[in-house]
């Protein structure tokens, strides 16, 4: 297990050789988060909605339980404190850039995900009904049998929004990233038996797991857009947490993959033989280019 040179790559000495060795993924950061942003401003698909289909629209309406401003700080800052505390005492850049680059892809590509889906399909919220007929009073079009709603015209829009839940992929993209982050750094899976590390690793999705219920227990959302967010935000996690970092069961799933390929080329460089008795750069430009 590779365990060395810790405490050496800091922000001061290598923060801005790593920042730059990513600017691209900066850069495409920024621009998922203009397109999150224009998506919520798109109109979504109207759905139709007669008058039979209201029977599973009528939930009352209120507030949420969990506010939307909320599941940032859930999902992003206290992720973020975590591995300011890990940086704190390893002093690792590689590691503590890496966690924050690989959890800010994962909630905003499942933010894009989701709201792309959200706009495309346009299912109703389960309190539709209140949403488009705040006083209980519900008009129907003579013709079509469509809804006519005379609510509040950005509460109707949002009512559009129930397939997936963007709280749910939200929390479950930054929750399941720090739960896998955990994971590693815990050695939660070096097959020790120590089950007490897995309390602290399952206590980050359970949060995800309560913020979605809430969603069902609030009427803004049915089970099965739960469902299907919890289904991206997991998915995003996964995907961008092993783009940084290897799989937490390895058993050197403790340290991003960069900081492994830094000590190797470090030690390729510091190797006795890779200066004694090896082959100039010419000669081994002419063995590299003869043919097999």
């Amino acid at each position: 297990m590779t365990e060395i040179l810790l405490g050496t790559h800091t922000i001061k000495s290598h923060g801005v050789k790593v920042v730059k060795a990513h600017i691209h993924n900066w850069l495409i950061l920024v621009i998922l988060v203009v397109i999150d942003g224009l998506l919520n401003y798109v109109e979504p698909f109207h759905r139709f909605v007669g008058q039979e289909m209201m029977t599973d629209l009528k939930f009352p309406f209120h507030e949420n339980t969990v506010p939307v401003l909320v599941v940032p700080v859930i999902a992003v800052l206290v992720p973020f404190i975590i591995f300011g505390v890990y940086y704190y005492l390893r002093k690792d850049i590689y590691d503590f850039h890496h966690a924050i680059l690989g959890i800010l892809y994962s909630v905003l590509l499942s933010g894009v995900i989701t709201d792309s889906i959200k706009d495309a399909v346009g299912r109703p919220r389960p309190n539709f009904f209140f949403r488009c007929f705040p006083d209980g009073k519900a008009v129907f079009d003579q013709v079509t049998g469509d809804v006519v709603c005379h609510g509040d015209a950005k509460i109707v829009k949002e009512g559009y929004k129930s397939f997936p839940s963007g709280h749910t992929s939200w929390s479950f993209a930054g929750l399941c990233f720090l739960s896998l982050y955990l994971s590693g750094k815990l050695r939660a899976f070096n097959r020790g038996g120590n089950v007490s590390k897995l309390c602290i690793v399952i206590f980050p999705v359970l949060a995800a797991v309560l913020v979605g219920i809430s969603r069902v227990d609030d009427y803004w959302h049915h089970w099965t857009d739960v469902f299907a967010g919890a289904l991206i935000g997991t998915s995003m996690a996964a995907f961008c947490y092993l783009q940084f970092f290897p799989c937490p069961h390895y058993e050197d799933g403790w340290a991003p993959h960069a900081y492994f390929k830094m000590i190797a080329e470090r030690q390729s460089d510091e190797s006795p033989e890779s200066t004694v008795g090896s082959p100039s750069k010419n000669e081994s430009n002419d063995i590299e280019t003869q043919p097999m």
